[in-house]
Parts: structure tokens; sequence; C-alpha cells
């Protein structure tokens, strides 16, 4: 399969499966899950599918823009938990920053992290249920991931350099995009890591973190 047919919707990746050792460090964790708005946002619901029928505690949140390619119904279907997409119309009257979601969460990844979503992180923003959450989150002790995903001309981009940097030394976990076909019909550096990659990548930080 080359570049351009791994683009699809159709993904070879559409049924990822989790080896024995991903599968036990994801059983019973809680994990959320923060989606912007990028053209790789399909590519979650084969890393959420997987997540919950590994035995893992999924909580999706997304930015209103990645809602325009894939509608937050989808990842509720196969979380079978709500997904929150405001901090107002999803305010809890006993949690209204969703301050126990983020204390509860035992890992977060930030996926797809557009070039705008990487920079409200490095500024510090928390103005979308996704900033919101990372933002509450102590990443001392709870790890927090960033898959980014844009095209190559934004990835090299100094603005994005610089942010992956004080990202890194805000604490926060990168887990490496790809090379390949884009959706701007181009090939470079940039595509979001594959769903089995991401889901490695949780597994992972979860047993470290297991392990102190």
């Amino acid at each position: 399969m080359n570049d351009r047919d791994a683009t699809g919707p159709f993904d070879a990746e559409a049924s990822a499966r989790l080896s024995e050792s991903e599968e036990a460090a994801l059983a019973g964790r809680r994990v959320v899950l923060g989606i912007s708005g990028g053209i790789a946002t399909y590519k979650l619901a084969t890393v959420v599918s997987a997540l919950a029928q590994a035995g893992a505690e999924v909580t999706v949140a997304m930015t209103e823009s990645a809602t325009r390619f894939v509608a937050p119904l989808t990842f509720q279907a196969l979380s079978g938990r709500r997904v929150l997409v405001s901090p107002w119309e999803d305010a809890d009257a006993a949690d209204p920053q969703h301050i126990a979601v983020a204390r509860s969460a035992e890992c977060m990844l930030i996926a797809p992290c557009t070039m705008d979503a990487l920079a409200r992180l490095a500024a510090g923003r928390a103005d979308d249920m996704v900033t919101l959450l990372a933002a509450s989150i102590d990443r001392t002790r709870t790890p927090v991931l960033v898959a980014p995903s844009m095209n190559d001309a934004m990835w090299r981009q100094p603005a994005t350099q610089r942010n992956l940097r004080t990202l890194a030394e805000d604490g926060y976990a990168l887990v490496e995009p790809e090379a390949g076909w884009q959706a701007c019909r181009t090939i470079g550096m940039g595509r979001l890591a594959a769903p089995s990659a991401l889901i490695a990548a949780l597994a992972a930080a979860l047993r470290d973190r297991a392990a102190g």
C-alpha cells in the first residue's frame, strides 16, 4: 500500500489490533482523548474503539472545529460516554470546569493536534474543552501526549518548532508525526501518527506512570 492509499477512510489501521501487553496496560485505565479540528480526526474513531475494547474508560473532548470533521455522536457511540465539546453547554453544577475529569485521568492524548491547537497549548490558553482539560491536569503526575497533525509547510514553520520546544519544557510528551501523502496533495512531514502508534504511545505512558 502506498502513502496515497493510506490516507483514505478505509485505512489499513482501521482495525488496529492491540498486543497483549498493550491490552494489559490499558484495561481499566482512565484515558482522556482531546481532539482538535483536522482532516485526520477520522483516525481517532479507530483509537477510541480499540481503547474501549481493551477495557479503558475513554472520555473524549473535542474542539468546535473538530466536530465539523466527525460528529460527537460517533465518539459517544464508540466510547459509551458523553463527549465534551463546550465548557458552557457541558457544564456540570458539581464540576463546572471539569476538574474532576482532569484529576481522575491517568493519561491524556491530544490528537490530532493542529498547528493552531499546538500554539494555544504553548501559550497556556484554556478557552476550549481540549485546552481547558489539558491545563487542568498536573503533568508531574499524569502524562499528557501531543500528536501533531499538519502539512509539511506548517510543520517546518519556526513557530511550530518553537511551540514544540515550549511544550517539551512544560512537560508534554510528543508523539512524532509521520512523513507521507497529505490532504493538501503534497508529500512531506506532519501526518498524524498511525492509530497503532498512538495506542502504543498511550500504553507506554500508562506503564511508565504505573511504574512510578
